[in-house]
């Protein structure tokens, strides 16, 4: 399957409920894959592409929130949508806060059951672009020597190229030559955009200012 193809993964013991929701989404050109059980889908692999999961909250032996949990662990990102026929309010007001996309009470609107797979797979298209775009520049960052990495990092930290060649007893133009090389291949326009690259790279802990 290709990066760009979307898929949205159904997890009922409702077998009625599963085909009228892949029926639905198949009009419309989506991929869609029916699981009756938690154990189904795990046993399963997960598609390429942007996904989105439609869990019920009630199912034989693991629960739905069991499996969100179990992902959130697993730091498997999918964006969740719960269904019940059982819902109430502490149930729902779980599984938002563990960050489900929506949680929709049987029977529901196809258009809400839509809306909220649409918010889901632009989520996880969002987030996989991040996460590309984010090894893309440690793969970039990986290519620097071992000098310029330590630049990469002074400079992040906001040392000048003179307070660097003191430091690490180099010439200041020696400095910049690495600094230079460094930027050319980090793809970094500027100074600043270098450090927002080291910034996304981490590569300054974060040091709380003493009052």
């Amino acid at each position: 399957m290709s990066d760009s193809a979307s898929t949205v993964l159904v997890i009922d013991d409702d077998p009625d409920l599963r085909a009228s929701v892949g029926r639905l989404l198949r009009s419309l050109g989506i991929n869609v894959q029916l699981f009756a059980s938690i154990s189904d889908f795990l046993a399963s692999d997960l598609p390429d592409g942007p996904t989105c999961l439609v869990l019920d909250i009630r199912l034989p032996g693991q629960s739905g929130l069991d499996l969100q949990r179990e992902l959130a662990a697993a730091k498997r990102e999918i964006p969740i949508i719960f269904v019940t026929g059982h819902g109430d309010i502490p149930m729902s007001v779980q599984a938002m806060k563990r960050g489900a996309i929506e949680f929709l009470t049987k029977p529901f609107r196809d258009q809400d059951l839509l809306d909220a797979i649409q918010l889901g797979l632009s989520r996880d298209s969002a987030r996989r672009e991040t996460d590309k775009d984010l090894a893309a520049l440690r793969e970039r960052f990986g290519s620097l020597s071992p000098r310029e990495r330590e630049i990469v990092v002074q400079v992040a930290r906001g040392r000048l190229s003179k307070q660097i060649a003191h430091d690490i007893g180099i010439a200041e133009a020696t400095v910049k030559v690495h600094r230079s090389r460094a930027m050319h291949k980090m793809q970094a326009g500027s100074l600043p955009e270098l450090g927002r690259m080291a910034d996304r790279l981490k590569l300054v802990p974060y040091a709380p200012q003493r009052s």
